[in-house]
């Protein structure tokens, strides 16, 4: 298990099964704490950047919400247009420029590998909160924490991976975690156009993941889990392949007819019509209980990275 004291999070890959565990078990006990009213501020006096060059709702108020019940304080933006940048300032002296200001950097970015180039130019920890169309790290870590959550663990589970998993990075990222685990099956389940690209079927074929496609009619009896992502249109190179996907998936009561009864649905949020809001009322809907586990899972991230 590797140390976590002043260390980037760049890639779910680049974590084991016992370095999450050690994770998981540290946000039990945050969650413990908060739902207690007993947190220790463990991180007074550090400062938490929360670099966000691209929109985001859930991730960022999460960390700012658990660098704020630790103690810290944080500093930040929340679009290009609102720093230096817009002046036509580099990413790396934007980089530079926080990490003399900061304890850790939180960074959310539009290109791929902009959080491992942040990381080799930072001396600080870098902590991916989001970059380009395959790593979303944290949010993959605390997937994988609502799971054990429901079900005890991953190992044995039927997995069903439906949207697009070809832009989303949410969902790649949720895939790969799976090959940390021994799951029994896992199904993508996409329209052609979105399903996922070469490199990371190859990585989860390498891996060993027991993954094949399939249509969430024929195996929503099976399921366990179900990963429903909303079909990134922002990430679109053109705007007509968009327009031929929208609206090609959607989950409804009458989709969950013969699911298990102990059948979860995760959502990474936000969603857009993927999901019928009568899904909510139902005893599958767990996203927005998911959705309040980043708090706890990225306080304990910070925590250890942070060597509290």
């Amino acid at each position: 298990m590797a140390e976590w004291r002043g260390r980037d999070v760049i890639s779910i890959l680049d974590f084991t099964r016992d370095d999450l565990e050690t994770l998981f078990e540290e946000a039990d006990r945050m969650k413990r704490a908060l739902r207690e009213g007993r947190v220790r501020r463990v991180l007074e006096g550090k400062i938490v950047a929360l670099a966000f060059f691209e929109p985001s709702t859930r991730t960022r108020l999460s960390f700012e919400t658990a660098a704020k019940r630790l103690g810290a304080e944080t500093i930040g933006f929340t679009s290009e247009e609102a720093i230096s940048v817009a002046k036509g300032e580099n990413l790396a002296d934007t980089i530079r420029m926080l990490d003399g200001y900061a304890d850790a950097i939180v960074l959310r970015h539009r290109f791929e590998g902009a959080a491992l180039f942040a990381a080799e130019i930072a001396e600080h920890p870098v902590i991916n909160g989001g970059d380009g169309r395959q790593h979303h790290p944290t949010q993959a870590m605390l997937d994988l924490y609502t799971i054990r959550e429901a079900h005890g663990g991953v190992d044995g589970l039927t997995i069903g991976v439906l949207g697009d998993l070809r832009y989303g990075r949410a969902a790649t990222s949720f895939i790969l975690a799976l090959t940390l685990y021994k799951p029994r099956r896992v199904y993508l389940i996409s329209p052609p156009a979105l399903e996922p690209r070469r490199e990371v079927l190859m990585d989860v074929e390498e891996r060993g993941l027991p993954a094949a496609k399939a249509s969430l009619e024929d195996v929503i009896e099976e399921l366990d889990v179900l990963y429903v992502t909303r079909i990134q249109k922002e990430r679109f190179p053109d705007p007509e392949e968009y327009e031929r996907v929208r609206g090609a998936y959607r989950v409804t009561p009458s989709t969950l007819r013969g699911a298990k009864r102990s059948l979860i649905i995760l959502h990474p949020l936000p969603r857009v019509d993927e999901i019928d809001p009568r899904v909510d009322s139902t005893p599958h809907a767990w996203y927005f209980r998911q959705a309040r586990n980043g708090v706890p899972i990225r306080m304990a991230l910070l925590s250890l990275v942070l060597g509290a």
